[in-house]
């Protein structure tokens, strides 16, 4: 047997039983709350994270019919802001376009939760900063201390660090394990997925 593999599985384990449920279910009765008001919900989030918000946009609007979108998903502005306006703001200057107010929620997906001091993701701390302006709702799924995103959140998981060299791995990995928990919820759910949906 792989002693890594085993110790990585065992570690997946530990994530599981010390996930505080609360915090979903908060989640689960404030996105009930914005799909009922007609809101938003913006995935953010940058790397792999991105990659995530792309995946969690499509079943929030899919599974649940809530109106979901992830900036990242449209290169072409993502780069041509980088290019034109710089990379902190490539958030902020979305949602002015997308004129987002406070019916609509940020839901960050990140490890760091956005750092500006350290100048780590500080564009997720910028538009976290933008939408508590806007009196949006913050969620997120986050690593270790959660940054600015825990600091101002209003429903922020943080996904327990249970070895210091798998901070990465195991948060970008919850973060798809959080949010299937969540589109899967029958309080949001309201199209069934499609191999659910196939009889035997």
């Amino acid at each position: 047997m792989d002693d890594k593999i085993a110790h990585y599985m065992d570690c997946v384990l530990q994530v599981v039983t010390l996930i505080d449920q609360r915090v979903l279910h908060d989640m689960v009765t404030e996105l009930v709350k914005l799909r009922e008001a007609g809101g938003r919900l913006i995935f953010i989030g940058v790397g792999g994270s991105a990659s995530n918000c792309s995946h969690a946009a499509n079943d929030f609007r899919k599974l649940c019919g809530i109106d979901a979108y992830s900036p990242t998903d449209n290169v072409s502005e993502l780069t041509a802001r980088t290019n034109d306006e710089g990379w902190e703001t490539v958030f902020t200057a979305w949602m002015n376009t997308s004129r987002t107010n406070y019916k609509d929620a940020l839901f960050v997906l990140s490890v760091g939760g956005g750092n500006i001091e350290k100048n780590v993701s500080a564009n997720i701390a910028h538009a976290v900063s933008g939408a508590k302006a806007r009196h949006m709702k913050v969620f997120g799924i986050v690593g270790r201390d959660g940054g600015h995103t825990a600091k101002l959140g209003d429903a922020v998981l943080i996904i327990p660090t249970v070895d210091d060299n798998l901070i990465t791995p195991l948060c970008e990995a919850f973060q798809a394990v959080v949010w299937h928990g969540l589109v899967s919820h029958p309080a949001l759910q309201i199209q069934e997925a499609k191999w659910e949906s196939i009889q035997h």
